[in-house]
């Protein structure tokens, strides 16, 4: 197995590795998704509508939900396969940009998971507004060789047409009625001027889109756009956080009944509880918490995996005498959002010796310092060695690096003024609460607004193996790099019981 972030820069993907030839799979001319094109913003503006007059998703899902069951789809919704007691499956994240990064992802994707059942993308699927002419370079083609169905749950760039790209590709879905016109002068009325409604589909190239992935094989058509999977001694539930990260009274019901019993269970989400050490319970419209309910004894409950953000961590809670195991996981192709800016981890009793992340923030703070060292044109002066990050962070946290090095690169204060800049976590104590408001400011105002082009990317994927006893979770990296994408190195690994 070749080395991982946690053993050597080199298996982090630093230094000058052969790249790898994943560019051979995408299409001859490749858009490049920026999210400072306004461009890309003005369709993208529905999430901003719908947190200032008011979120209409919970109507709409209601309506596409009633549609699916009309139209023969299990009112439980709920997948019942024919899984055996030990089988596996794969999770990827918040995939579809359709550029270099997610290419990158696709070949150690596919020879990991060649012997897996189904795979599980949790969260936007689609960028930059979910629109079904985009499925084909964003979803059919790079998925085309993964010789098994994939079910999903929608994120919010899925919401920003309605969910229709989403609910046409994966429930055969056509649009639902129209809402009634709203009262003039009213929020929802108001809102209606502004949103952004999709366009009809160029039918001809989604047609040639789907024979990509048209095998019996690969086929699966899910109830709507939350679901339960019966698959072999487990259940995993789907939940749809639609465009601000909560759930309707209609769903919070659904999933408080499809969480009872024994069957152990695995909660997937485009909205994670836990992330950036910090708890996030995930509101339910008639009160409760979507954490509620999975911390509840009587649910069986042993991880929830949430999409959204663009890395990989983990933190294991202990909730009345048992581990549950909260995972982001949205690192599958989208733009690489920053682990440097997480400060300690003190969270559920969960501590920096118990949380992982990949990137590592070292990796992170060099990823971010090339990155607006070209896009300012200050490479002298923002570009940091890997071992230079991995020095300030070590420095700023008061943790020792999780990388040893020979001899440890000296912090000067070009590299603590960088670290600054680029929203790097400190320390608790009366000198970072002070900071906190400008190091967010600053995290803000350097987030990546677009993919980069050039390994390493620091891209991830989950494979989960089950048995009647346990499931073996493993977070794979991918980096663009030729080692990387032959062995794809295993970056975090963890044994949750069952029994």
């Amino acid at each position: 197995m070749s080395d991982s972030s946690r053993d050597t820069a080199e298996g982090a993907g630093w230094g000058a590795p052969e790249p790898g030839d994943y560019k051979e799979l995408m299409p001859r001319r490749v858009e490049k998704l920026s999210w400072l094109n306004p461009r890309t913003l003005w369709p993208a503006r529905n999430g901003v509508l719908a947190s200032w007059f008011g979120d209409p998703t919970g109507d709409t899902r209601s309506r596409w939900v009633e549609q699916r069951k009309a139209a023969g789809a299990p009112a439980d919704a709920v997948v019942r396969r024919d899984d055996p007691d030990h089988f596996s499956f794969m999770v990827i994240g918040d995939t579809g940009e359709g550029d270099d990064p997610q290419y990158a992802v696709v070949p150690g994707f596919l020879k990991v998971g060649q012997d897996t059942r189904f795979a599980v993308l949790a969260s936007d699927v689609v960028y930059p507004v979910g629109s079904a002419d985009d499925y084909g370079t964003k979803f059919y083609r790079p998925y085309r060789d993964y010789q098994a169905p994939v079910y999903a749950i929608p994120g919010n760039h899925d919401w920003y047409e309605d969910l229709q790209g989403f609910m046409r590709e994966f429930c055969d879905a056509p649009p639902p009625t129209p809402r009634a016109v709203p009262r003039k002068l009213s929020r929802a009325w108001l809102r209606s001027l502004l949103w952004h409604t999709p366009r009809p589909p160029d039918e001809q190239r989604l047609a040639e889109a789907r024979q990509m992935r048209s095998a019996p094989a690969q086929q699966a058509v899910q109830p709507g756009p939350y679901w339960a999977i019966d698959a072999g001694p487990v259940r995993i539930i789907g939940i749809d956080t639609g465009l601000l990260g909560t759930i309707d009274a209609e769903q919070g019901r659904w999933l408080r009944e499809v969480s009872k019993g024994a069957v152990p269970k695995i909660l997937v989400t485009g909205s994670p509880l836990y992330v950036d050490a910090k708890h996030h319970p995930c509101r339910i419209e008639d009160g409760g918490t979507v954490d509620d309910i999975v911390r509840d004894p009587a649910h069986h409950y042993v991880a929830a995996i949430g999409g959204d953000i663009h890395n990989y961590q983990r933190y294991p809670v202990r909730v009345d005498g048992r581990t549950i195991q909260y995972v982001v996981a949205g690192g599958g192709g989208a733009f690489m959002h920053a682990t440097h800016t997480i400060p300690p981890v003190s969270v559920a009793q969960v501590g920096e010796d118990d949380f992982r992340c990949y990137p590592l923030r070292g990796d992170s703070l060099a990823f971010y310092s090339r990155l607006y060292g070209r896009r300012l044109h200050l490479r002298r002066f923002f570009t940091l060695t890997e071992a230079q990050a991995r020095a300030v962070i070590a420095k700023r946290l008061g943790i020792p690096p999780t990388r040893s090095q020979a001899e440890p690169a000296p912090v000067t204060l070009r590299t603590r003024l960088v670290a600054g800049l680029l929203g790097a976590g400190r320390r608790p104590g009366p000198a970072s609460r002070f900071r906190l408001p400008v190091r967010k400011a600053y995290t803000q105002l350097f987030s990546p607004g677009s993919a980069t082009y050039s390994p390493p990317f620091f891209k991830c994927f989950l494979r989960l193996d089950v048995t009647p006893a346990s499931i073996r979770l493993r977070c794979f990296s991918a980096t663009g790099n030729r080692e990387q994408e032959v062995d794809p190195p295993v970056e975090d690994e963890v044994t949750i019981p069952l029994l």
